[in-house]
């Protein structure tokens, strides 16, 4: 579709990955080329403040819902004020240290009303948000990876590690991830906003904690590989010590088709600087999955996290050549 013909766009991901890629679409659905923008969050984080309001009060962790609405707030003062809000971060010393005020905020509604999705709908509203924010599953997991010498005694054996904390930060190199329980029950709002969608983006941010993982929800890889939307994989500008150690672009997506080895994807959206030296192999694997690949500056100059405004120009480009 050409640009000036609104339509629906649904990015999946989690944390700061997210966060980049929302603030760019946002841009899109000001100016009308996006008219329908819904976030699904992964909701498998054991960490932080979210860590502990899952293990008391038995919820989805809700810092990575939160930080997906602070990123569909306005530009405008309200919105501003009410992103600062929810990303305020208490300090002092007591039992309220580390905890977030979006993240008290999403955990009250879920109490009072009984249900995530129409709780997260009325932040949305409070907030005047840009989208819409889902979570991936409506029931809270964990997710476990093989690790390859974890164990520097014997850097052959394979160890499970569980959590996504856990996950993020192991030593060894990852073979795979699952989901703990293995078949959760996929956000049936997200599998709809998935099938609706003209666009579909994934990624960037944490490969084996934040991105794979919405792949193995049974219900969202079904409506990925039957939805007629045009799949955007954005791959992250550097590797992630720990989680993706020594990965370079290429081995980035050989992890995500390994996990998915049926996934159709429309293009693979990459940093200027992060191809040098790979290009020829990372052209060969898009090239192998019938995609295109996309070579845009998208990071911010000298820094390693992704450019709002120049990553919504490269989403608006793929966007206006279809």
């Amino acid at each position: 579709m050409a640009r000036g013909t609104a339509q629906a766009a649904v990015a999946l991901g989690g944390g700061h990955g997210l966060f980049a890629t929302l603030s760019a679409l946002r841009r899109l659905h000001d100016d009308l080329t996006i008219d329908d923008l819904t976030a699904v969050v992964t909701v498998a984080d054991n960490g932080g403040s979210s860590g502990r309001l899952r293990g008391e009060f038995g919820v989805l962790p809700p810092g990575d819902l939160r930080m997906a609405l602070a990123a569909l707030c306005g530009d405008d003062e309200w919105g501003r004020t009410w992103a600062e809000v929810l990303q305020h971060r208490f300090a002092g010393h007591g039992e309220m240290q580390g905890h977030v005020t979006g993240n008290l905020l999403i955990v009250s509604l879920w109490e009072l009303m009984g249900d995530h999705v129409r709780a997260l709908d009325w932040v949305g509203r409070l907030l005047g948000a840009h989208g819409r924010v889902l979570p991936m599953a409506t029931t809270p997991m964990d997710i476990s990876a093989r690790v390859r010498g974890a164990d520097p005694a014997d850097p052959d054996a394979i160890t499970v590690v569980r959590g996504q904390v856990e996950v993020a930060t192991t030593d060894g190199q990852i073979e795979s991830v699952a989901l703990v329980p293995e078949d959760p029950e996929a956000c049936a709002e997200a599998v709809e906003a998935i099938r609706a969608a003209e666009w579909v983006v994934l990624g960037p941010g944490s490969w084996f904690s934040s991105v794979i993982p919405h792949l193995m929800v049974p219900g969202l890889r079904r409506a990925l590989a039957e939805t007629d939307g045009r799949l955007i994989v954005v791959l992250n500008l550097e590797a992630q010590a720990g989680e993706t150690t020594g990965f370079g672009p290429a081995d980035h997506l050989a992890v995500l088709f390994e996990h998915a080895p049926d996934l159709s994807v429309h293009a693979v959206l990459v940093d200027s600087s992060a191809v040098a030296g790979e290009r020829d192999r990372l052209e060969k694997v898009v090239a192998d999955r019938g995609a295109r690949l996309v070579v845009a500056d998208i990071a911010v100059p000298g820094e390693p996290r992704h450019d709002p405004d120049r990553l919504a120009a490269a989403f608006g480009r793929i966007v206006d050549e279809g």
